[in-house]
């Protein structure tokens, strides 16, 4: 970097297309080491340069300029900048669109890139059915890339059709989900079954992703066999190479933890989220800006394991640590860590309410209450779902203080925000609706009223799609 800067100073035309390479190579790295403002200031310089190179050049560094403002956007996601990341992404797709028109055969894969990021950027901010058209998209550019080259462009496929099962996934559209990651994992397993040194991890995440699918469907035992053959196999990856694969691991024992849970194996359940706690304080412990997040998540899911096995106390360690973190975490980037520390606090109050601490309970729900709101006022597609689950959780704590009007108050005002998803995307939100009008016709008969009009529509239209 230091040579390339002395270089360009003296010669830029010759060298500042190599020094902004190079600041694309260390936004990377700073990345990985979760040093993400110093990742995101090195990109920044990148596209900056090649916006200088493409004005004058534009037919040799428009390609360059599309690159490096795809990874800004990764770089602006990751510090939760995702509106201005979004703009980013949409500008690197425009590039190469251009690009491709005029030469597919080169700039076809990078747009299908581009496109799979657009994706991961419009589902971030809650825009469902724009990225599933983006991701789509991507998928049919890999298809057809693979079809003439299989051996360079399969990758490429198994990757964007991960993404479209999550995609599908977050729109309620569970069999459909299934059925691209089952691709995934098809297309991985050969790919690592011809070369495991470079497709062992990839196989392993789709594995991952399969078992999610499978357990939106209520597959548990399929679901379990997946998350299971995922931590198998990262397990042998960390034996090679515990530094680059310990991550994996972890992330994949959090996972399994979910998938035994689900079985009714609480007590393996708490041994595998335990493990993953232990590896991700280890990492963390030696990068924390990397993985401090991912240990906070961890201690989100220990709190839930444990208090499913009645382990109150131990629970309420667990969420408390995760809120610590969390709060730590805000202070220094709000945008990124806010989303998380409310969902933590609403976990906190469930625990503190197990325990019948109603005042400390109900503190940690209103907080939650009060963070989603501000998120739900800057992001309604992404937060407004997040905030009637947590005005729900909000009337629940307010009950357990006998205030039953004030949780009416709440519970309504919950499912009148999430009503208008559910209307325009029912498979994804029919069970929380479900919940919450079950929470509101409890309500009302603890005060001895009548279900308003409305309410009761709601309840039937639940009905008729449940038996439809």
């Amino acid at each position: 970097m230091t040579i390339y800067r002395s270089l360009a100073s003296r010669n830029p035309d010759a060298f500042q297309p190599d020094l902004a390479m190079s600041l694309i190579n260390l936004g990377n790295k700073l990345s990985d080491l979760g040093r993400r403002a110093e990742a995101l200031k090195a990109t920044e310089e990148a596209v900056q340069l090649n916006r200088g190179l493409t004005s004058r050049n534009p037919d040799a560094f428009q390609p360059d300029l599309a690159m490096s403002l795809s990874d800004l956007g990764i770089r602006l996601s990751n510090l939760g900048r995702r509106e201005e990341a979004l703009k980013a992404a949409e500008e690197a797709v425009t590039l190469y669109r251009g690009l491709a028109a005029r030469n597919p055969d080169a700039f076809q894969p990078n747009l299908a890139r581009s496109l799979n990021n657009l994706g991961n950027k419009l589902s971030e901010l809650g825009r469902r059915a724009e990225a599933l058209k983006a991701t789509e998209e991507a998928v049919q550019l890999n298809r057809s890339l693979a079809a003439c080259n299989p051996d360079a462009f399969q990758p490429n496929l198994a990757l964007s059709l991960n993404n479209l099962g999550n995609m599908l996934s977050d729109l309620g559209w569970r069999e459909e989900a299934l059925k691209a990651a089952e691709e995934a994992v098809t297309l991985y397993r050969g790919l690592a079954a011809r070369n495991p040194d470079a497709f062992l991890p990839n196989f392993a995440l789709s594995l991952n992703n399969l078992g999610c699918r499978l357990s939106d469907l209520g597959w548990q035992k399929e679901a379990l066999k997946a998350a299971e053959a995922a931590v198998q196999l990262r397990r042998d990856l960390v034996e090679r190479n515990p530094d680059a694969f310990q991550p994996d691991l972890a992330m994949s024992l959090y996972n399994l933890g979910s998938r035994l849970s689900e079985v009714g194996r609480g007590q393996e359940a708490l041994k595998a989220v335990n493990e993953a706690v232990t590896l991700y304080r280890g990492l963390a412990e030696r990068n924390p800006d990397a993985f401090q997040p991912d240990l906070a998540m961890s201690l989100d899911n220990l709190g839930s394991r444990l208090s499913d096995l009645g382990q109150s106390q131990e629970a309420l360690k667990a969420a408390e640590e995760a809120v610590t973190l969390y709060r730590s975490l805000v202070a220094r980037n709000p945008d990124a860590f806010q989303p998380d520390l409310a969902g933590s606090l609403d976990n906190l109050g469930s625990t503190l309410g197990d325990l019948g601490q109603w005042e400390e309970a109900l503190e940690a729900a209103e907080e939650a209450v009060t963070l989603y709101r501000s998120l739900a006022s800057r992001n309604s597609d992404k937060f407004q779902p997040d905030l009637a689950y947590s005005l729900n959780n909000l009337g629940s704590r307010l009950s357990d203080l006998d205030r039953h009007e004030s949780a009416l108050l709440s519970v309504s005002e919950a499912i009148d925000r999430l009503w208008p998803f559910f209307l325009r995307f029912p498979s994804s939100f029919e069970g929380n609706a479900g919940v919450i009008l079950g929470h509101l016709e409890h309500l009302h008969t603890a005060l001895d009223r009548p279900l308003p009009s409305e309410v009761r529509e709601r309840i039937e239209a639940l009905k008729r799609l449940e038996s439809s």
